[in-house]
């Protein structure tokens, strides 16, 4: 029987070392490697080509967004698992968006855990209760494209749409639509709320 292969990426020891005990006495699963940044996560994969990346999403040098994002578009076959103890619903919805099979809290049980790892090995998402939970109570905010980060940064600064159409050098109709479609994307319906939820959410260009 072939074995899953994991790749551990976390930037804590401890964690790497607790996953990495919980997983050797599994007879179907090997840990091929442990990495403790998203650089690291990126180059491993790439040598070791794993069936299950563990990735934690708070790391240094590369997140786990940007880390994810990467494996999985050079190594579509392997699976991603979120394991954080981070439980921003953008950030992990995020995740998933750039191709994360599933996710889970850290505190979750070492046969969760287990499981989780051969669910996605086999093809299926998981995401643990405590996270779907997360993610409908608090929806993420979508990702704003450049354009429309420019614009609602200048609506937060209080221009105008003429003053923003002259700065970018657009007509006014179309700052419109994209202020409109900034809107929609936030769920908001004018600029007040646009500006409100993008404090909150630190959507602002800086």
């Amino acid at each position: 029987m072939n074995k899953i292969k994991v790749l551990v990426a976390d930037d804590h020891a401890i964690v790497r070392i607790g996953l990495k005990s919980v997983l050797d006495y599994e007879t179907d699963i090997e840990v091929v490697g442990e990495v403790k940044n998203g650089i690291e996560a990126v180059q491993e994969a790439e040598r070791t080509h794993p069936d299950v990346v563990i990735m934690d999403l708070v790391m240094p040098r590369k997140d786990g967004v940007s880390a994810t994002r990467e494996i999985h578009t050079r190594l579509p076959d392997t699976k991603i698992l979120i394991l954080t103890t981070f439980g921003t619903s953008d950030g992990i919805a995020h995740a998933l968006e750039e191709g994360a099979s599933g996710a889970m809290m850290k505190n979750a049980d070492d046969e969760k855990i287990v499981s989780a790892i051969r669910r996605i090995a086999r093809g299926e998402t998981y995401i643990s209760p405590d996270i779907r939970r997360q993610l409908e109570e608090n929806p993420p905010v979508p990702k704003l494209s450049p354009r429309q980060t420019e614009v609602l940064t200048m609506i937060a600064n209080g221009k105008s749409n003429k003053e923003i159409a002259a700065q970018l050098g657009i007509r006014i109709d179309s700052v419109e639509d994209i202020a409109n479609a900034l809107y929609a994307k936030l769920s908001v319906s004018n600029r007040a709320e646009a500006v409100d939820i993008a404090h909150r959410k630190h959507l602002l260009k800086i």
